[in-house]
């Protein structure tokens, strides 16, 4: 019998274990995919928002400004990449400026500093890329970028150093009220619980419903994007939005915190949970409205795309709580923009309704803080000495991209909820995330994870299912 349950291991259940972690509790996270981070949580825009978007009073906006002004210490707790580097909105008609004025007067309602609007002639000065369409901008100097994978394994790690069970591979089937708590049905047998945090994405409908005759309704909103690559990373400083204008709402340009440049995404409603292909007309449409905001956009440098899954609900705000009727079975669902933001806010919020439940003490030997995989690239010289005299597997380069070592992917899968996968060592380490977009990398990639796992080489996956490179291969050839 486990005090706290987190069926999910994206971003928010991640935070709420972390938070729960603190606590004299039994608490497992169980997740359908190979490894943390393999939903919503991977595929967004990595934007830390200042918090002016959101309806007043809303738990969007709330907890929006409270993940804001957490986030850099939480960066520094967990060693995690993150950059204040200020967001703009820009406004391409004077007509408009209404709106952007009625943007700033919700800022501020909702507690963001230093809000203020830009004129043309100072604005150029901080964007001299900026589109010569645009007349003003709104700049929030509180915004920031992040790194979804790099906070996500962190909270995660975290977590699981403090006592919480990651159960991976582990697929909920059915969940099911007990006299006392729930019974959670998985793939890999049954889990019973006092409380059950339903951080499932896309999926905390299905949960919900199967506990709660208040209906949930969670409709995938798909996001398509093209990454650049570092040659542009510094086309811009702040991450720029785009007023509504006739041309629909636009996409964000953005740097990213690893030097790249970032475009979109777009906005598609469909029916497919799983339907995170990217297509032509997508890209199109990025590429183009990516176009209104800076003087040019290189197309002939996109180094990648992807797309990604926000968890849309009908009511436009977070639904995170007990349903009436269903006590002990708190729902972290709808969370969609800007919830990589409020992520550490959120599992701050969950843990104590939790602990309303179930009322436990602080642990006295919580670890706070948590160090990162040393990184060769951002490393100096004597750093990169003092890495390869501990371990002489820093000397091999794996990823001529980005310059990750071999010592750096072992590191990967063997930390706590370590790499499995060649995604898994991707987000952790970006071995893969280059130019050649793991051309190089990733056969040498594949055979470390089979030699550090003690695997064959056909039983090593990219990412979760039959995602296998192999066919056919044995050790004996």
């Amino acid at each position: 019998m486990y005090d706290a349950i987190i069926i999910g291991a994206g971003v928010s259940g991640c935070a709420v274990a972390r938070e729960l972690s603190r606590y004299e509790m039994k608490v497992a996270v169980l997740e359908r995919a190979s490894d943390v981070c393999e939903g919503t949580s991977k595929a967004n825009s990595g934007i830390v928002h200042a918090g002016y978007d959101a309806e007043p009073g809303s738990k969007k906006a709330f907890l929006n400004i409270q993940g804001s002004r957490r986030m850099e210490a939480l960066s520094e707790e967990l060693d995690f990449p993150y950059k204040r580097n200020g967001s703009l909105v820009l406004c391409f008609e004077e007509s408009d400026r209404e709106k952007l004025q009625e943007l700033l007067e919700r800022g501020r309602k909702n507690g963001v500093e230093e809000l203020r609007i830009l004129e043309r002639e100072e604005l150029t000065k901080l964007e001299p890329n900026i589109s010569e369409e645009a007349v003003a901008a709104l700049y929030a100097p509180t915004g920031g970028i992040v790194c979804p994978f790099g906070l996500t394994v962190a909270l995660a790690e975290n977590a699981c150093v403090n006592g919480v069970e990651f159960h991976l591979d582990t697929e909920v089937q059915s969940v099911e009220k007990m006299e006392k708590g729930y019974r959670v049905e998985s793939s890999k047998g049954v889990f019973e619980s006092k409380a059950v945090v339903n951080a499932a994405g896309v999926y905390a409908d299905a949960f919900h419903n199967m506990v709660s005759a208040k209906k949930l309704q969670i409709t995938p909103r798909k996001g398509e994007y093209c990454l650049f690559d570092k040659t542009l990373g510094d086309y811009v400083s702040c991450t720029v939005f785009q007023l509504p204008t006739k041309y629909g709402k636009g996409v964000l340009v953005t740097p990213t915190v690893h030097g790249n440049l970032l475009v979109g995404p777009t906005a598609e409603d469909i029916a497919d949970k799983e339907g995170v292909n990217t297509t032509g007309d997508g890209l199109e449409d990025v590429l183009k409205r990516g176009g209104y905001s800076v003087q040019k956009i290189f197309a002939g440098k996109v180094i990648t795309s992807f797309a990604g899954l926000r968890a849309h609900e009908a009511g436009d705000d977070f639904v995170i709580g007990e349903p009436e009727d269903a006590e002990g079975f708190i729902d972290v669902a709808g969370i969609e923009s800007p919830g990589l933001t409020c992520a550490p806010a959120i599992g701050e919020y969950v843990a104590e309704l939790v602990r309303k439940r179930i009322p436990a003490a602080k642990k006295t030997d919580f670890i706070a803080k948590r160090k990162g995989i040393p990184s060769v690239a951002l490393a100096d010289e004597a750093q990169r000495r003092e890495f390869i005299r501990k371990n002489p597997a820093y000397a091999n380069v794996i990823c001529r991209c980005e310059l990750v070592t071999e010592g750096e992917i072992m590191d990967a899968i063997h930390r706590p909820v370590g790499a499995t996968t060649l995604d898994g060592v991707k987000r952790r380490t970006r071995a893969g995330m280059g130019r050649c977009q793991a051309g190089f990398c990733a056969p040498k990639t594949v055979e470390i994870l089979a030699r550090e796992l003690g695997k064959d080489m056909a039983q090593i996956r990219k990412n979760a299912g039959e995602s296998t490179f192999f066919a056919g291969y044995s050790k004996e050839g």
